[in-house]
């Protein structure tokens, strides 16, 4: 992966997010999910990588702790700057800034949490050994992804054949939902991982309505759609592809998306 090639994919990424706040207080339960599980303490400092809209950070900041957020789009600063308001828990650090080269120093944080964010940064190994730079020694890390072989995990996979290919070298984003993967990454530098799963459920009144919710909320595909909207027979072949692959998981006006906790001790 070239100095330019990883640039130009960070770009993409950063524009491909802004519209994500539409969706983002779905993922309010697994915030608290992922900061009781990481058993977030008060005055502890914690580190919010990804933070996206700040749903876990602000989480974790009315559980007492010092929180500092980080996130690649600006335009999900903002959004989270205004939830911090709202939630009247003032006092978060928000920086714009990335996971591969966080600007942070050695040994900074209690714990380190990240929400479906990290897992989205090209070169894995990078990423957290950052996380881990600034992880305390006998501090915690823990995250939540998406394991590939749930809905998330697979609907990523659709997308990313239908799209552009990413640089050479970067690794899909589900295989952090994978224990076994996971296990193997983080042996290095922390202690044995435990692990917890959970499912959270988004409301749709169909199929075709959860459709149009992710086109307009979830930057991948909304990039996709919008890159072959001139072709209606290719999109109308993602669309189908997308309701058959989606249908197993949606009952009673929901769908059920399995998601992977993850916490281990730095060494």
């Amino acid at each position: 992966m070239t100095d330019d090639s990883l640039a130009e994919f960070k770009s993409r990424q950063r524009d491909t997010w802004p519209s994500f706040a539409g969706a983002a207080v779905l993922t309010t339960p697994v915030a608290a999910h992922l900061v009781n599980f990481a058993d977030v303490r008060r005055d502890e400092d914690v580190l919010d990588v990804g933070c996206g809209t700040g749903v876990v950070a602000i989480t974790a900041a009315r559980r007492g702790a010092n929180v500092s957020a980080l996130d690649l789009t600006p335009e999900l600063l903002e959004h989270g700057r205004r939830n911090e308001q709202v939630a009247e828990c003032p006092g978060i650090k928000w920086s714009e800034g990335d996971v591969e080269e966080l600007p942070y120093p050695n040994e900074s944080f209690d714990v380190v949490l990240s929400q479906f964010g990290h897992m989205f940064a090209p070169r894995p190994k990078v990423a957290l050994a950052e996380m881990r730079r600034v992880l305390k020694r006998g501090g915690r890390i823990a995250f939540a992804t998406w394991p590939p072989e749930h809905f998330v995990g697979r609907f990523f996979a659709l997308v990313a054949r239908h799209s552009p290919p990413a640089p050479q070298g970067a690794v899909p984003p589900p295989l952090w939902g994978s224990i076994a993967v996971v296990s193997e990454r983080l042996a290095d530098g922390f202690e044995a991982p435990f692990f917890e799963r959970g499912v959270m459920r988004v409301p749709a009144l169909s199929l075709g309505h959860l459709w149009t919710t992710m086109c307009g909320t979830i930057g991948p595909l909304q990039k996709l759609v919008e890159r072959v909207e001139s072709k209606p027979e290719k999109l109308a072949a993602i669309h189908k592809e997308m309701l058959e692959l989606a249908e197993p998981y949606f009952s009673d006006n929901v769908m059920h998306q399995s998601y992977l906790l993850t916490r281990a001790h730095a060494r």
